[in-house]
């Protein structure tokens, strides 16, 4: 009884063993057939364009002649189509059989892949090229949209503090090209490469600068001259006053109350801070001016309103005598506003 027990548990175990070794093989082979299947596979074709297969990438708009038919993840092959395969520095040829499938023909071509191999089918040739690598790197060109940009431009025409569009924005695409590279079943990194222009169009506004006062410590930060002799006044502010002429002059000074000096202009004005005194004959009465001394004093805006002086000269109001005093008689240049 004993002996009888002992042999049929030796049968056991061997049943035992092929069944869990039969297991085992079943396991293997569908697991090599799932890496298979679930392989990334990459397609290329002309103009950069690609899809990655296993990730439902839409549709290319106009496959390829090289192949059949693509749905999904299955890509088929035209009947006797060339196909170079690469594979660790290695290449082989061969042709496509009826509707045959990438896995298909790799697995005829001998090339089973590891769990860390994909396959990038490149049909930018007249040809099919499949590469089998664990590092693939290929370019993907992709239409971005590109909202605009709203630019605002200094207008030196239009008043300070009002505005006006002159190009209405439009959002757009643009065609980028990026560098993609991928590793062990995964996109490691996605760098943009090239600028093939965009659709988009930007708004452009354009802002008045132009001013009719100006603060007397602004200070003149740039001067634009035209051929003509006319030109602009750029100011810290961001005002701008326009001149069509410059006049190089004398500047002195006067004060109410000292060297006949009234309280009143010849145009009937009061004095003050702004009102000068010229050669209506050099400088029409009425006529608005900057002027900035050749040693850097500002005087700033003024009026031509008063007479009593001779030739090329200007002379500046101030408020006190000794001002008139300190300022003395310096040349300047006296730009003529518009």
């Amino acid at each position: 009884m004993n002996a009888h027990f002992y042999e049929t548990l030796k049968r056991v175990r061997r049943h035992l063993t092929v069944a869990l070794f039969a297991a085992a093989v079943i396991l293997l082979t569908g697991a090599a057939a799932t890496t298979e299947a679930n392989a990334v596979t990459i397609l290329t074709g002309a103009e950069d364009s690609a899809i990655v297969l296993d990730k439902g990438s839409v549709k290319v708009a106009e496959m390829p002649e090289q192949i059949r038919k693509f749905s999904g993840k299955e890509i088929l092959l035209n009947k006797g189509q060339t196909v170079t395969v690469i594979r660790n520095g290695q290449t082989m040829t061969t042709e496509s059989e009826w509707s045959e499938k990438i896995p298909v023909l790799l697995k005829r071509m001998g090339i089973e892949l590891n769990p860390l191999e994909m396959v990038m089918v490149d049909v930018s040739d007249s040809g099919v090229t499949i590469t089998v690598d664990e590092d693939l790197t290929y370019y993907d060109r992709v239409v971005e949209e590109v909202p605009y940009e709203t630019i605002r431009v200094a207008n030196p025409d239009l008043l300070k503090g009002t505005e006006r569009v002159v190009q209405e924005g439009v959002t757009g695409g643009r065609t980028a090209i990026y560098e993609i590279v991928w590793a062990n079943g995964k996109q490691i990194s996605r760098q943009f490469v090239e600028d093939l222009g965009t659709s988009t169009v930007n708004e452009i506004i354009e802002y008045g600068t132009s001013a009719d006062e100006i603060a007397r410590d602004d200070r003149i930060t740039n001067v634009i001259r035209n051929e003509d002799g006319s030109g602009l006044l750029e100011f810290a502010s961001g005002v701008t006053l326009k001149f069509s002429g410059t006049k190089a002059m004398v500047a002195t000074a006067y004060t109410a109350g000292y060297g006949g000096a009234d309280y009143t202009t010849a145009t009937g004005t009061f004095v003050k801070i702004g009102v000068a005194a010229v050669d209506k004959k050099v400088i029409p009465l009425g006529t608005r001016m900057y002027i900035v001394t050749d040693d850097g004093i500002v005087y700033g805006l003024a009026r031509a309103e008063d007479t009593g002086v001779r030739g090329n000269v200007i002379d500046l109001y101030h408020n006190t005598y000794q001002d008139c005093i300190q300022f003395g008689r310096r040349p300047c240049t006296v730009y003529i506003l518009e």
